[in-house]
């Protein structure tokens, strides 16, 4: 079996989240729909208190990271913040902002926005940077999730309920520990515009008078963007669950490894029957994925397999040369998986 191409691993993590909230007690102020949100079986969400920004979360959760590293932000080379939602400002850089916040002025900073999966995903861009930037030894990855509520709900846009904090990941170069092994996306642009917002952007501009638009319900968007033809829908259902152990397969390809090898699935934060049915789909027990975690605190957008590596890390059931996929679906639409050798 060949090696990465770059050694890394995670030196510390570290997380922040939102004030919790009870599913079933917050569940009237978002949703009529309340059997649906039921059959989710989430119990739990975080929401942050007014005027806390993405970046502010991002901000709490990078540098509890880095201190648990014992590093300071002048030893950070590298500083990559995924947000899956708009951030503080429009026309507005918020990992430079970041990066300048933590106090990390030398190390270079990027910004993914490519929905949930961009916490997964960031591992193939430091291992990228650290490819063509031989002097790069220590990146800070954070996944970030503010929800914007003005233009989304947090139980009746998706199949989530979703949840603000973040997480971070110190990646140093030649770590022992937590080695990245490899980093697989599917990408298929032809489901580009289901999540879309209608108004907002160049081609269609907020205007004054235009009231406050919102992103529509999973069910009229999938009837919209499928022009009611119900087999395309199933077609569609089905291209995400395929997808799902697709990526998985690909990434254990690249390691040299098998599925079977995984001692644990950590994926995005989805309601309990999308759980069962990956856990279908991958062929493992529910039990060897992080579905506690996910209805305990909510979807965290880019955040929830870098909280979920650190839990099970802390709890004992990733142990020394246990082998980790972090997996994610993401709008857009992207399948990842990331690889780690514990």
């Amino acid at each position: 079996m060949s090696g990465p191409p770059v050694g890394l691993g995670v030196a510390a993590l570290a997380h922040v989240l939102g004030e919790p909230v009870d599913v079933a007690a917050a569940a009237a102020a978002y949703t009529q729909d309340l059997d649906r949100l039921r059959s989710w079986e989430y119990r739990a969400f975080h929401r942050a208190g007014p005027g806390v920004g993405v970046t502010d979360l991002a901000v709490v959760a990078g540098g509890t990271a880095l201190d648990r590293a014992g590093l300071s932000a002048a030893d950070v080379d590298l500083v990559v913040l995924a947000i899956p939602d708009l951030a503080e400002y429009l026309y507005w850089d918020p990992a430079a902002h970041t990066q300048a916040r933590l106090g990390a002025h030398r190390a270079e900073a990027v910004l993914l926005n490519q929905a949930c999966g961009g916490g997964v995903a960031a591992f193939d861009t430091v291992a990228g940077r650290f490819a063509t930037h031989p002097e790069y030894r220590t990146a800070l990855l954070i996944g970030a999730n503010r929800v914007c509520e003005p233009y989304w709900n947090r139980m009746e846009v998706n199949t989530s309920v979703f949840s603000d904090g973040a997480a971070a990941a110190v990646l140093v170069r030649d770590h022992d520990r937590c080695r990245w092994l490899a980093t697989e996306t599917i990408t298929d642009g032809r489901y580009a515009g289901f999540m879309r917002m209608p108004v907002g952007g160049a081609a269609q501009p907020f205007t004054p008078d235009g009231g406050t638009p919102r992103v529509g319900d999973p069910a009229d968007r999938l009837n919209e963007f499928f022009a009611g033809d119900v087999r395309r829908m199933f077609r569609f259902v089905a291209t995400i669950r395929e997808r799902n152990r697709q990526v998985v397969e690909a990434a254990c390809a690249r390691a040299g490894v098998t599925l079977a090898d995984v001692s644990r699935f950590v994926h995005f934060h989805d309601n309990a029957r999308q759980f069962a049915e990956l856990a279908k789909d991958l062929g493992v027990e529910l039990e060897r994925t992080n579905v506690e975690l996910a209805l305990a605190h909510g979807h965290i957008g880019c955040a929830d397999q870098l909280i979920g590596l650190e839990r099970h890390l802390d709890s004992g059931e990733l142990t020394d040369g246990d082998l980790v996929a972090l997996t994610s679906t993401g709008s857009g639409m992207h399948w990842v998986c990331t690889l780690l050798r514990v």
